[in-house]
């Protein structure tokens, strides 16, 4: 469904099955080119929006069972979605780690739904769209060095997201940043695991008040608004975003067609 021939690298896919709890809308898996995602915060806003395109919900306040817990959102109008993620925290800061072709890099381990290595701004890569191939290749690179240290997130769980800072291009943000995703692509979205994993970090280092808006902006532009409450040694992320609906489809899986699940590597 998400790869050749009918998808691409960058989309992620959600499996709605009817949910354990009557009260919830539904259960939901995300998967994407590699494999299922504990969560996804942009995908949740786009399961939401098509819920409601559909008639299953209308706006107002819903929940939603995931592989790593419930989250509730709230649907407003024009597609406008706030999602209240799982907990997020920050569980190592400062993390060094050598690469093999830019040297040392430090960064924070965190976790908003999927597990976090959150490199710092002193990066030195420039964050823009033209530079993607490159960013790519950085963060990837930053994977790889994580992978052989051996560095993890809790009882060794892979840190299979790398998230680069820089300064933001829009006026109404805060910071701009590049997602690395577990198959190698990057994220359109700013990444709403990602933004909770950042919150969480903010927050660690007092740089970010409960419930004051955080404003992330993704590589191609796109914004997501985010706020903490603390809660025990974690926070409680709302991640606030727009999602469309692009098209409804059906898809055919002919027999005869040697690559009807497209190119297996």
């Amino acid at each position: 469904m998400v790869n050749e021939p009918r998808g691409s690298d960058a989309i992620v896919g959600a499996l709605l099955l009817p949910a354990n709890d009557p009260a919830a809308a539904a259960q939901v898996f995300f998967f994407n080119n590699v494999g299922w995602l504990g969560m996804c915060v942009h995908g949740t806003i786009g399961v939401a929006e098509t819920l409601r395109h559909l008639g299953r919900i209308k706006t107002g306040h819903h929940r939603l069972e995931t592989p790593v817990g419930d989250v509730s959102f709230e649907v407003g109008d024009a597609g406008r979605v706030s999602v209240c993620n799982v907990p997020s925290r920050r569980t190592h800061a400062g993390v060094k780690v050598e690469t093999e072709h830019h040297g040392m890099v430090t960064g924070d381990i965190a976790w908003g739904g999927n597990w976090f290595f959150l490199v710092r701004s002193e990066h030195g890569q420039d964050l823009t769209p033209s530079r993607i191939g490159a960013l790519t290749r950085y963060a990837w690179e930053v994977r790889q060095a994580l992978t052989r240290a051996g560095i993890t997130g809790e009882d060794g769980a892979e840190i299979d997201h790398v998230e680069l800072f820089g300064p933001p291009h829009r006026a109404d943000a805060d910071s701009r940043n590049f997602v690395l995703c577990p198959g190698g692509a990057y994220d359109r979205s700013p990444c709403g695991t990602g933004t909770s994993a950042k919150m969480a970090c903010l927050f660690a280092d007092g740089q970010l008040a409960p419930g004051q808006t955080w404003r992330q902006e993704s590589i191609i532009g796109s914004l997501f608004e985010g706020s903490v409450t603390p809660s025990d040694s974690e926070v409680l992320p709302t991640v606030t975003g727009q999602a469309w609906i692009t098209s409804e489809s059906s898809l055919i899986l002919d027999d005869s067609d040697p690559f009807r699940e497209g190119i297996r590597t």
